[in-house]
């Protein structure tokens, strides 16, 4: 069965680019590729609300830019406030016949910075609301825009600019904060999590969420060779390897029912994942251990819930 649907959304996923070549992002730029894949996804009748951050500066720089279809540039803190904003004068151009009647996707696109810190309590309204958009977090787990400051993101133990590494401090002090989680207790239809290096995974998602009435919230993981101090050429393996350790794991809730996408009979060391990226190069045996006791338990968590509600 999952063949069939892997055969049928490759089939599916249109040839043409709504996310154009040419762009500035960095060599090895996961989060392009998520971005691409997304658009290709979604289609022609799409209007994207996009955040400050890296896809915005690296896709239009005037007067050029990359998206070929409707996009706005929006604050960090108001993105899910335009999207809703733009669904809502869909709406009433539709009703008044101002406009055909059709389907067009309205998305809200932002980091982890403008998603987890600045523009949370926009988005907390949006879902509280009800309002018909999708959400699509790039998560590169720092402010790499502007210098690769700490994000509520960021993970444990990463080198940030802001959680340098010292005597008085090794890395980042907080653990990642848990924004699908967050997204599930506002009961929205449909959450889920994804990462490029398994396109059909995403694609498949972002499908679904066009399809499913309600907010919908979608959180990627985009490596960042910049701001992780990883190699260009890496950039899908570290995806991979996230999942495989379970730091990062594919999963999605539909109305409340989890569903664990990719599972393994057993996770992969996170030393593996770890030893690609200057960012943790720092990390001691026993903030290994710690980090990857807390990534089991948290992995074993999600498995029971995917279990229990299957």
């Amino acid at each position: 069965m999952t063949e069939n649907l892997n055969v049928f959304a490759v089939r599916t996923l249109t040839q043409k680019e709504y996310f154009a070549p040419g762009h500035r992002a960095c060599q090895g730029c996961a989060e392009a590729l998520a971005v691409r894949l997304v658009a290709k996804a979604l289609g022609r009748n799409v209007i994207v609300a996009n955040a400050t951050g890296c896809m915005e500066v690296t896709t239009t720089p005037l007067p050029y830019t990359a998206w070929r279809v409707p996009w706005i540039h929006v604050a960090f803190e108001n993105t899910a406030a335009v999207a809703s904003g733009i669904k809502s004068g869909l709406n009433v151009l539709m009703r008044k016949k101002r406009i055909p009647y059709k389907k067009i996707i309205t998305v809200a696109m932002a980091g982890d910075g403008g998603t987890a810190d600045i523009g949370l309590q926009a988005l907390s309204g949006a879902f509280e609301r009800g309002d018909d958009f999708i959400y699509i977090c790039t998560d590169n787990e720092a402010y790499m825009n502007t210098g690769i400051q700490r994000s509520s993101s960021t993970p444990f133990g990463a080198f940030t600019t802001t959680s340098p590494v010292g005597k008085g401090q090794m890395g980042q002090l907080t653990w990642k904060k848990n924004m699908p989680a967050i997204a599930v207790a506002h009961n929205i239809p449909y959450v889920a999590t994804a990462c490029p290096s398994y396109p059909i995974d995403l694609v498949q998602k972002v499908k679904k969420a066009a399809e499913i009435p309600g907010p919908a919230y979608i959180h990627i993981l985009s490596v960042c060779p910049t701001g992780w101090r990883s190699a260009p050429e890496l950039s899908i393996k570290l995806g991979r390897l996230a999942v495989e350790t379970g730091i990062f794991p594919l999963y999605e809730v539909e109305r409340g029912r989890y569903r664990l996408n990719i599972d393994f009979p057993k996770l992969k060391p996170v030393k593996e994942y770890f030893k690609f990226q200057g960012r943790f190069r720092h990390l001691t045996e026993e903030m290994v251990k710690e980090i990857e006791k807390r990534v089991h338990e948290e992995y074993e968590l999600l498995k029971n819930k995917s279990k229990r509600e299957s």
